[in-house]
Parts: structure tokens; C-alpha cells; sequence
């Protein structure tokens, strides 16, 4: 037995060890899950799996290493994988790189992952949209970079930089990619705010052009890290922003960067650079859509937006598709709300105004709502579900208890995903891990899913060719 003993201990040790890995692992998937839910609702999630005695006070000990042997057993080890998203199925073998900028709640993201795209890096400062984000898309640790600030990667915020430490640190800190998305603010350029010391010496006309604005900073990566294809996402407005300023050094920038971009010409009222959304979904929404590709690399010939006309759906869902068969009463508007609303709404029609709020029949196939706005957790006066409300009587006698029993409703997070196009008519796919109000702010601020995945399959091609020519390269630079 003596002599066994080296043995035991040795087995003894790598058991310790391998218990003490095992805690580790676990401990780091409860973090990451924390990083999208909170503990209250992870608690819940363990109590209801396993019966254990889970509550918030535990998981915030544990975290912070007040419990030293705490251990999940294996049904809550599934739980918490399940909360996090899987790999798309394409993944070990995907044809393309991207980086996802202003990432929002990846809206734009999903159609160029359904075409096979990796995402290697994501940038997104709002708290909030940053963990309905990794709530849904797939965020490889060892291949994908987690960035809040964007202008801590291109040091925009620093004026002791220079252009060249600038441009070293953006190569450094955003990996090589084939495709750049930005949905970036839109902002005003003034040269006022650029100091002379500051203009003097700079080799790049857009470095003074649009310095202090968020989109100076995406010109400065496009700029470090030549990606073959960029788009560019803004609101409808940015045409005609500033007089038209904003616009135009946008489009200067984009040039002198050696981009061509789609329709670049085109200024009209029929610009195929504006998309509205009412073609995929029953909501107007329009957004301008930048499409450049690198000059150098001849892949812009022959592209154009007006084939988007292509990829509209057969059959495009109506309202009441998208709508739950039964809804929580607290999104019924209170009949004080339903009163302002409706008595604002006068006010202003007598006036000769528009203002209002948007009532949505849902008996018309045909109807289109208002644009779904940031601001729809306030009052939800532009799309409000009709449950029946009668105008007759209402003009009457407003507050006639039948007719107050009909009185309309907002739409739920749930239905506002659907509008959006994060998820399907009648699925439950998209996770929503934040408040309702929240919830509504980021799908507010968001693109509708199927423009964009629209967008990403009229790219294909031309990102495939793209692939090809930096993989060419790369064999004769090789050889």
C-alpha cells in the first residue's frame, strides 16, 4: 500500500485540480449569461430546472467569490447554455468577415449572417442593446471581439494622437475583414469645432471634414482597414440634413477614401438609395442605404439598389398577422392617456395639422403603420392597435363604458420584434432579456430585418468575387 501512495496522491491532486477547472467553467458561464439577464431572472431559471434553492443573493455571493464551493449540477448547466445563442450553422466554414458598428440589436448583422458571414468584431456603447445583442447572436470568444466605445478603437477622443497612431491602433484592434456595417448617428459637420492645431499637417481632407462626429470615426476604420465593401445606414433625413451639407461631406468622404458608392448620382425622388420598409413588412419606414465598394477591386459595375424590387416578398404579412390572439390588458391605453391622446389629436386636426396619433385597422390586409419610433414606450400614439373603438360614439359621448371598453392598445415588445422582422409571424424566436422599455427604445432605433437581409443577398456575388481576389493575393504574396 505504501507504495501506491505517490499514486493516490498524484490522483487525488489532478482530481482537485480538474473539480477546481470544472467550478472555474461554470463560474464562467453563469458570468456570461449575467451579461444579458439579470440575476433575479437566472435564479428563477435554476429554482424552476432543478428544484435547488437558488436566489439572487447566492448568485451575487458566488460572483463575487463570497462562495467558495458552489457547484451547478447538470440540468443547470444546460439551462444556462440554452440562454445562450448558438453558433449560426455555417459557422467553421463561413465564406466572409464582417464587422457589425453602431450594432444596435443586430439588425443589419442578420442578413449578412444568412449569407454565410462571420462577425469578428461588434461595437455598441448602450448597455441595454448591448445584451438583447448577445442575447441573439453568436459571439465567439476566441474570434470575436466585444467593443462598447468606438472611439477608443480609433482614438478619436484623444487630441495628442496622430494620424498614424491612429490608423496602427485601429489595424491592431479590429481584425481583417471583407464587409464593414455602421449604422452610425446622423450629426452635423462644422470646421468650427476643429482648432488649427489640430487641421495643420493632416494628410486626409476628411480628418478636418468631419472630425467630432461619429462618422468621422467610421471613415478613419474604412479608412485603416480597407474592407472590400462597407454599408452604410442612416435615416431617410440624411439627405437633406444641415441643408444638405451633411450629406454631401459624407459622400465627398466615401470618394476620397476610393470607394464607389450604388447610385451615387442618384438624387431624386426616386432614389434607390432610400428603402422603405413597407415593401417587406406592413410598416413605413424609409432609411438611406450607402452600398460602397472598394475601387480598386472593380466590383461596383453593374450594381445598383433598383434591384431590391427583386427580393420583395410574394406575399408581404399584414398587421394582424404579426399580432398576438391574446395580449396582457396592462398595454391597453388607461382612459386618461386615451382622452389626452384623442382630444390632442382634435386639437390639431381643427387646426389644420397632422399631428396625431396612428389608429391600425386591422380588418385592412393593405394597411401600412407609422413608423415605429424610439419614443414608443412614452405614449405608443403612433401605432395603436384598434380594438374596436367607435368614433361615432366617441364623439358623442367619450366616455361611454362600452365603447372606453374598446379603447385601443400599444403593440407588445413581442409584436414590435415581428414589425421589425427579428422574428417570424407566430414564432417566439428573439429573445428580449430587457424591460418593455427598453425593449421598445431598441426596436425603435432599429432597421427592419428583411431590408437589410435583402441588401446582403444582392452583395452576395460581389463579396464572393471579393473573397476571391484577397485569397489570390494572398497565394501570390505567398509564392
Amino acid at each position: 500500500m505504501k507504495e501506491l501512495q505517490p499514486v493516490i496522491n498524484e490522483l487525488i491532486e489532478q482530481s482537485r485540480d480538474a473539480d477546481k477547472h470544472k467550478q472555474e467553467e461554470e463560474l464562467c458561464l453563469l458570468k456570461k449569461v449575467l451579461e444579458i439577464y439579470d440575476q433575479k431572472v437566472v435564479a428563477e431559471v435554476l429554482r424552476a430546472v432543478s428544484g435547488s434553492d437558488w436566489t439572487r443573493e447566492t448568485i451575487n455571493r458566488w460572483v463575487n467569490g463570497k462562495l467558495t464551493n458552489k457547484r451547478l449540477v447538470e440540468v443547470e448547466i444546460k439551462m444556462l447554455k440554452s440562454l445562450l445563442p448558438s453558433p449560426p450553422a455555417h459557422y467553421a466554414q463561413s465564406r466572409f468577415r464582417f464587422v457589425d458598428l453602431f450594432a444596435g440589436i443586430g439588425g443589419i448583422r442578420s442578413g449578412f449572417e444568412a449569407i454565410g458571414g462571420k462577425c469578428v468584431f461588434t461595437s455598441e456603447w448602450n448597455e441595454f442593446a448591448v445584451r438583447t445583442y448577445k442575447a441573439n447572436w453568436y459571439c465567439d470568444e476566441d474570434d470575436h471581439i466585444f467593443n462598447s466605445d468606438i472611439r477608443d478603437v480609433t482614438l478619436s477622443n484623444q487630441d495628442d494622437i496622430t494620424e498614424e497612431q491612429a490608423y496602427t491602433h485601429i489595424d491592431s484592434s479590429i481584425p481583417d475583414h471583407d464587409v464593414l456595417l455602421a449604422g452610425f448617428p446622423c450629426q452635423p459637420f462644422s470646421l468650427a469645432g476643429v482648432s488649427k492645431k489640430n487641421s495643420l499637417g493632416r494628410k486626409h481632407g476628411f480628418e478636418c471634414d468631419t472630425q467630432g462626429t461619429l462618422f468621422f470615426d467610421v471613415a478613419r476604420i474604412i479608412m485603416a482597414k480597407q474592407p472590400a465593401v462597407f454599408v452604410l445606414e442612416n435615416v431617410k433625413n440624411l439627405k437633406s440634413h444641415d441643408k444638405g451639407k451633411t450629406f454631401r461631406v459624407i459622400m465627398d468622404t466615401l470618394n476620397e477614401l476610393g470607394y464607389d458608392v450604388a447610385d451615387a448620382d442618384s438624387m431624386g425622388a426616386d432614389d434607390p438609395k432610400v428603402i422603405d420598409g413597407k415593401n417587406f413588412l406592413p410598416q413605413h419606414r424609409e432609411r438611406i442605404v450607402l452600398v460602397g465598394f472598394r475601387r480598386d477591386l472593380n466590383l461596383a459595375e453593374g450594381f445598383t439598389l433598383r434591384d431590391i424590387v427583386k427580393e420583395f416578398p410574394q406575399r408581404r404579412p399584414a398587421v394582424k398577422d404579426l399580432l398576438d390572439t391574446e395580449v396582457n390588458d396592462k398595454y391597453i391605453l388607461t382612459p386618461k392617456l386615451w382622452d389626452y391622446l384623442y382630444k390632442y389629436a382634435k386639437k390639431h386636426k381643427e387646426k389644420g395639422n397632422g399631428f396625431g396619433f396612428g389608429l391600425v385597422d386591422t380588418l385592412d390586409k393593405s394597411i401600412n403603420c407609422r413608423t415605429l419610433s424610439a419614443r414608443y414606450h412614452k405614449d405608443g400614439s403612433e401605432i395603436l392597435i384598434d380594438r374596436g373603438w367607435d368614433m361615432s360614439i366617441g364623439e358623442k359621448e367619450f366616455n361611454d363604458p362600452e365603447n372606453m371598453a374598446r379603447r385601443p392598445r400599444r403593440l407588445t415588445p413581442r409584436e414590435c420584434a415581428r414589425l421589425m422582422g427579428f422574428e417570424q409571424p407566430g414564432k417566439v424566436t428573439f429573445r428580449i432579456p430587457v424591460s418593455d422599455t427598453q425593449a421598445y427604445r431598441q426596436f425603435g432605433n432599429s432597421v427592419i430585418v428583411p431590408v437589410f437581409a435583402a441588401v446582403a443577398r444582392l452583395l452576395d456575388s460581389r463579396i464572393a468575387r471579393a473573397v476571391e481576389i484577397r485569397k489570390s493575393k494572398k497565394l501570390s504574396n505567398a509564392s
